[in-house]
């Protein structure tokens, strides 16, 4: 498409964003940039997410959910989001975190706010939202 994929997941195994990666990109749709919010992870699982693409919220910015400027970090953030889905990037969005996967997730809605400021302000006409997710018969 002419637009760039964002594609909105449930979050179900921390495998999730392993397994879609390799189902669009086996798709010919590209390896997509997959949003990572407030899960804790170690320093060195950390460091693989960001080679593989991972995209990481600064952490003042998983505190605070609204409008108004975040300072350096927001801005780079805002910027680089703008990038990935000006080059038509597709970005992966998980709409809530496991083991509580029962509503949207602070971190779903502020890569929401991003992807929306995006289109609001100008930096790219429109994107197509895709919703995925996988299921799983017993979560691994």
């Amino acid at each position: 498409p002419g637009v760039p994929l964002v594609f909105l997941s449930t979050h179900k195994s921390q495998l999730d964003g392993l397994l879609l990666s390799f189902l669009l990109f086996s798709q010919g749709l590209g390896v997509p940039r997959v949003t990572v919010g407030e899960q804790v992870c170690s320093p060195l699982l950390r460091a693989l997410l960001s080679r593989l693409g991972g995209i990481f919220l600064p952490s003042r910015m998983e505190q605070t959910l609204s409008d108004r400027d975040e300072g350096l970090p927001g801005a780079v953030l805002a910027t680089y989001v703008e990038e990935v889905l000006r080059s038509r990037q597709p970005l992966l969005i998980f709409l809530e975190e496991p083991p509580v996967a029962l509503c949207l997730s602070a971190p779903a809605r502020e890569w929401l706010a991003l992807v929306y400021r995006a289109v609001r302000d100008g930096a790219i006409p429109d994107v197509l939202l895709v919703p995925v997710g996988i299921a799983y018969d017993v979560v691994p």
